[in-house]
């Protein structure tokens, strides 16, 4: 099974590694053979999943239940837990959250925010439970945003967002994710932090990690899609397709193929 460590080495020896949304035991087997190295059960899944319109409904409960799932499911990808809307508003509130779902098989928890997390990433680590932060597009926020925009366009908001990447690393994050920011800014960040793990979606090419919502990669987007996403499904046929695409995209975030220029947003801060 991989670990926290292994990611910290992967950093260290220069090697990329693959990150899919996961919410059942099916898929997570496949992403099992494939040789997946994480996996996040994201809160994604109110719209993938449920239905919903945003992730804004989604509760702990709803979390661990798909933990549990996945992790019964696959045996090797290291296994991250978004807390949903409003689950880590308090500091009793992440903490409880924290523990339902690394109870449900969760080995770190996931949250939206930037340095006004600090305290509450404190927290959680002296408890034994790791953090990933998510920076730059955040979706639990997207009603403060006005939309699913890109982040961090100007050389003041990418000071911005490092110095949260850096209040929270100080305050114990093992772990940063970054959203639909410019490629230069997911470089920088990557390189910053020697020892922090960075994964990306819509951050370019240079972060240590690039993680896809399984269905968009698999093209089951139905409407708008992402600049950031690739369809690897449609490079495949046959009884194997899901398997293969998922090989696939761990072959093509292991060798730098992916995301290409054109999944990436390029903007000079």
């Amino acid at each position: 099974m991989i670990s926290l460590s292994d990611l910290r080495q992967f950093k260290a020896d220069g090697r990329k590694f693959s990150c899919l949304t996961c919410y059942d035991a099916s898929m997570a087997k496949a992403m099992e053979i494939a040789e997946i190295d994480s996996i996040l059960i994201g809160d994604s899944l109110g719209m993938s999943i449920q239905g919903r319109d945003s992730t804004l409904p989604v509760t702990v409960e709803d979390m661990a239940y798909h933990t549990a799932a996945v992790r019964r499911g696959n045996q090797h990808a290291f296994i991250m837990t978004d807390l949903p809307f409003m689950s880590y508003a308090t500091l009793n509130d992440a903490l409880q959250s924290s523990k339902t779902v690394m109870q449900a098989g969760a080995q770190m928890v996931k949250m939206e925010g930037g340095a006004w997390l600090a305290e509450t990433v404190e927290v959680l680590t002296r408890n034994g439970i790791p953090v990933c932060v998510h920076l730059g597009l955040t979706p639990q926020s997207v009603h403060v945003f006005g939309g699913y925009k890109l982040q961090a366009r100007t050389r003041e908001a990418a000071d911005k967002l490092i110095a949260d990447c850096q209040a929270v690393v100080d305050a114990g994050a093992a772990l940063l994710l970054l959203e639909c920011v410019p490629a230069q800014l997911g470089q920088e960040i990557s390189a910053l932090f020697p020892h922090i793990p960075v994964i990306g979606i819509g951050a370019g090419a240079d972060t240590d990690g690039q993680v896809l919502v399984v269905q968009d990669m698999l093209g089951l987007t139905f409407g708008r899609v992402a600049k950031f996403v690739r369809n690897f499904m449609k490079e495949q046929s046959g009884e194997t397709a899901i398997l293969d695409a998922f090989k696939a995209y761990h072959a093509a975030v292991q060798d730098g193929s992916f995301p290409a220029r054109e999944q990436t947003f390029q903007v000079e801060l």
